[in-house]
């Protein structure tokens, strides 16, 4: 801004002949250059005030020269200089923009990914905080009369509470970011769904049946696969908070020729039926996992099911090997 200042002084100031004009071609150089610079570098409340006094600068430097011109011809000669200030500012201006947008994609990248990584750890521990407060009701109760069931339902909640503190290890390691060591366990996937189904039935009344042909596990992607345990995961919690009277939940796939249809339906009444609709209190719920679904191709739909009871239908992509005759 001073050399700015010092400019348009200078060029009121020297002599209209000699070598003035040659040092002002310098002069004018140098402004372009800063102009660059200052439009590349300077903090914004600076940049409002210096960049238009530098690009009049070297707009006026000439008209001293051209004091006997008429006004249009000032004004054409000012604009003609006014061109290499421009271009000196948006030389500055553009890789100024360009880090400006990448720094504001790379927030929202780690945003995109915060939020997933919330995601993952309400769908993983919420299953199994939920689990141990339902082995600890089931304890607390047996506890006098059969002591042996009482220490089944202790083995079973501290089996849940290792599976959260490993869910929530995986996600403090994502969240250190690539410096850290990456997470050794991968995301569950369908064939870890026989093992969840016997857990979520010894942990309550609900008795839990899956319906899982083999072919599904050849159709459906590692990604996919993650996607489908994961509903089955919210769908089996949801009937702990919501319906804890369902004495029969079901959990079926069936393949089609593009596609595997996931269901899983109970006969309980819920609590409170809107409940299952709305997103859980962590903010996540069936509106997640309907973006998980969509994610990656797939449609989920949730519902009231015959009398009282809920379905929650998932379509996933799933592509099948070629049967050979």
């Amino acid at each position: 801004m001073f050399c700015a200042v010092l400019s348009l002084v200078t060029s009121f100031a020297l002599p209209t002949a000699g070598s003035g004009g040659g040092w002002k071609l310098a002069e004018v150089a140098v402004l372009l250059v800063l102009l660059g610079v200052v439009s590349r570098w300077s903090p914004l409340r600076e940049l409002v005030v210096a960049v238009p006094l530098m690009a009049l600068a070297v707009a006026l430097w000439p008209l001293p020269l051209v004091a006997g011109e008429s006004f249009p011809e000032a004004v054409g000669i000012a604009t003609f200089w006014l061109l290499p200030a421009v271009a000196a500012m948006g030389a500055g201006a553009y890789p100024r923009r360009q880090e400006r947008r990448r720094r504001s994609a790379v927030a929202e990248a780690r945003s995109a990914q915060r939020l997933q990584l919330s995601r993952d750890l309400h769908d993983f521990v919420a299953h199994d905080v939920s689990g141990i407060v339902v082995q600890a009701q089931a304890a607390r109760f047996v506890a006098t009369t059969d002591p042996s069931q009482a220490v089944l339902a202790l083995e079973r909640i501290e089996k849940a509470g290792l599976n959260a503190l490993a869910s929530m290890d995986r996600t403090v390691q994502m969240l250190h970011g690539p410096e850290a060591a990456p997470a050794t366990d991968p995301l569950p996937d369908v064939p870890q769904l026989p093992s969840l189904i016997e857990a979520f039935t010894s942990a309550g009344a609900a008795e839990a049946h899956l319906d899982l042909p083999p072919r599904v596990s050849e159709g459906l992607s590692r990604e996919v696969g993650s996607v489908a345990y994961r509903i089955v995961v919210e769908a089996l919690t949801n009937v702990r908070r919501h319906a804890p009277d369902a004495s029969r939940v079901t959990v079926a796939f069936t393949p089609t020729a593009t596609a595997v249809e996931l269901r899983v339906t109970d006969d309980g009444k819920a609590r409170s039926a809107p409940a299952r609709r709305r997103a859980s209190r962590g903010g996540l719920g069936l509106p997640a996992l309907a973006e998980h679904a969509q994610a990656v191709g797939g449609t989920l739909s949730a519902g009231p099911h015959g009398d009282g009871g809920w379905q929650l239908t998932a379509v996933l992509p799933a592509t099948f090997p070629e049967e050979t005759p």
